[in-house]
């Protein structure tokens, strides 16, 4: 039996892998990847690798063994990701796996933003199956914001249209704890965890966070939906996606990336990591 990461290469992946490692042998680990390359530092640690591509069904049938505990990681390609977790769920049925644990979105069912529509169909596909299964409802990441201080700091200005909704973020490094707890833990199996970070903030707060970290004065601008999106798709971001970061952004003043649950922090065993030790970390890197 061998605990399984998919996407093992992405930014949450390694960090999963990292935390298992922490306590276990590094030959009980498998990383499910699609460019060996990209692992070799993997395997050099005495990480098993398996090659498969959420894209490529035939490559997946091959990526699971019977009892397996396996942590289906959600892919990046938005519109996509319904087939290529459809390619995972029915290769994992295939091979027997002892768990499937599943990282979906804040809220399950009742979320009702575009972002969620995928991870609503992936649950759906896996409670069909009838596997074993564990959903980790993950929140928004605090990287979503920090990961890309640049335009901000150049501008001087945090651009929303979320309101004065809040948002209970977490790092993905909170996000790696809980999920490498569940892998290797007892009494996961037929959950739905709701996870999110302690405390919850509103985009002003994170601009007056901001300001105070660096010394200078940045603001939150709240723009209506559609100038939101001009501004995003003026930056290169392509439409489709752009309509969905706006959507995100309504769904944040209306409250559903707000709770603050505690089971994050309860699965990972320690409190979450607060915005200003995330800011602090970018800003040293930006």
């Amino acid at each position: 039996m061998s605990i399984v990461v998919t996407g093992a290469t992405g930014a949450l992946g390694r960090l999963v892998v990292d935390e298992l490692l922490a306590t276990v042998p590094a030959d009980r680990i498998t990383a499910v990847v699609r460019d060996k390359e990209k692992a070799a530092d993997l395997a050099a640690r005495g990480v098993e690798l398996r090659i498969a591509d959420y894209s490529e069904p035939a490559t997946v049938d091959g990526a699971f063994r019977a009892g397996d505990r396996v942590l289906l990681i959600s892919g990046s390609e938005v519109g996509r990701r319904i087939a290529q977790h459809a390619a995972v769920v029915e290769a994992a049925k295939a091979a027997g796996v002892a768990q499937l644990a599943y990282t979906g979105v804040l809220g399950g069912p009742d979320a009702d933003f575009d972002l969620a529509a995928e991870h609503k169909a992936t649950e759906q596909l896996i409670l069909d199956s009838g596997l074993p299964y564990t959903f980790l409802r993950n929140g928004w990441y605090t990287e979503n914001y920090t990961g890309n201080l640049g335009p901000v700091l150049e501008h001087g200005t945090v651009v929303g249209s979320a309101g004065d909704g809040r948002i209970a973020s977490a790092t993905r490094a909170d996000y790696a704890a809980a999920a490498a707890a569940v892998l290797t833990g007892e009494g996961h199996l037929g959950a739905a965890y709701e996870l999110s970070g302690d405390a919850a903030w509103s985009l002003a707060e994170y601009a007056a966070e901001l300001s105070r970290q660096t010394g200078r004065t940045i603001t939150y601008t709240e723009v209506p939906a559609e100038t939101h999106l001009g501004i995003l798709t003026g930056a290169g971001v392509p439409e489709p996606f752009a309509r969905i970061l706006v959507d995100v952004d309504r769904a944040i003043g209306r409250g559903l990336l707000a709770r603050t649950t505690g089971e994050l922090a309860r699965l990972a065993g320690r409190p979450t990591t607060p915005l200003a030790d995330t800011v602090a970390a970018a800003l040293a890197t930006a």
